[in-house]
């Protein structure tokens, strides 16, 4: 049994919950009597600080990649015998470390559908100047700005994989023209999906809107950067949901300053919670959510129930969803 060996209940900590909604998505009622769960809604950064937050506990439920688990962290928390991660992968958790230790690191499903969909709210809300028109009549005025148009313009996507492919074909639905590119693409995975494969540089410099899905690997890392914003159109906009270290920040804030760009559209940051003073915070052409792409009811309640049956598993001494295996 997981828990077995200790006369007390085991201590479960849940991270990051940013809004306090953690114990509304999951079965929690399940663990009654069998562990005691404690939920933090606020973000420490520093390791000292966490490590005293997070000894006492034996379990810990991290929320995707918020709370990174290095070396570090895990060596340091000698009552950690089971982590749970929100979502069916997660780079930020050194699992040598984890295995070392005789740490058990489990996973969840996820929901599949709301990154491609708050991409594109996102460019509909660039394109057709949503923040300006929204505060204007708040503010008691009428319209201010006039839209772009999404069919007919170019749509170009940097990675082709699930959520690459949902981006892809609701821009075909638009009536986009449609072209993509990644290291490894090929011509018959672009049919499947309906569109074009072109060079990296021809999709920079003709593309309306570039949206960026691709998984963080030290060849993806900085891959936008400030040679490749050149190459794109004054009135192009960048997108970026997948992962904050894949385009080079302060050059993207650079090119939606001087004008290089329309503007850009970014759920993803090198550090999180976003720093109070980035200029992604106050330029007025870029659109910055605080990563909620994957933050949906139904997303939620997939993590948090699998969150308890990894739990609950590893109390009975059950299989467990390992991550990585």
């Amino acid at each position: 049994m997981g828990a077995s060996g200790s006369s007390r209940l085991p201590r479960v900590a849940v991270l990051d919950d940013y809004q306090g909604v953690a114990t509304a998505f999951g079965p929690w009622d399940r663990l009654a009597g069998r562990a005691e769960v404690q939920v933090f809604p606020d973000h420490v950064a520093d390791l000292d600080a966490l490590v005293r937050r997070l000894r006492p506990f034996d379990v810990v439920v991290a929320m995707r990649e918020r709370t990174p688990f290095g070396r570090d962290l895990v060596t340091a928390l000698e009552n950690l015998r089971l982590l749970v991660t929100t979502g069916p992968r997660n780079a930020a958790v050194d699992l040598a470390a984890c295995a070392e230790r005789g740490v058990t690191v489990c996973g969840t499903g996820a929901a599949s559908n709301g990154t491609a969909e708050l991409t594109w709210a996102l460019i509909l809300a660039a394109v057709r100047h949503l923040p300006e028109e929204l505060a204007s009549v708040r503010a008691g005025g009428w319209m201010t700005t006039v839209g772009g148009d999404l069919a007919g313009a170019r749509l170009g996507v940097v990675g082709l994989g699930r959520l690459g492919s949902q981006v892809a074909r609701i821009g075909l639905a638009f009536g986009m023209d449609v072209v993509a590119w990644s290291a490894n693409l090929t011509a018959e995975r672009c049919a499947d999906v309906g569109v074009s494969l072109v060079a990296r540089d021809e999709l920079l410099a003709t593309s309306d809107v570039v949206s960026v899905h691709l998984v963080l690997s030290e060849r993806t890392r900085g891959l936008i950067g400030a040679a490749e914003l050149a190459r794109m159109k004054p009135t192009a906009w960048l997108v970026n949901t997948s992962r904050g270290p894949v385009c080079d920040e302060a050059a993207v804030a650079e090119a939606c300053r001087s004008g290089g760009i329309a503007g850009a559209c970014v759920d993803v940051y090198d550090r999180e919670p976003l720093a109070v003073g980035h200029p992604f915070r106050s330029l007025p052409n870029v659109l910055a959510t605080p990563h909620v792409g994957y933050v949906t009811a139904r997303g939620y309640e997939r993590f948090f129930t699998e969150v308890v049956d990894d739990i609950v598993a590893w109390l009975d001494g059950s299989p467990v969803r390992v991550l990585g295996a």
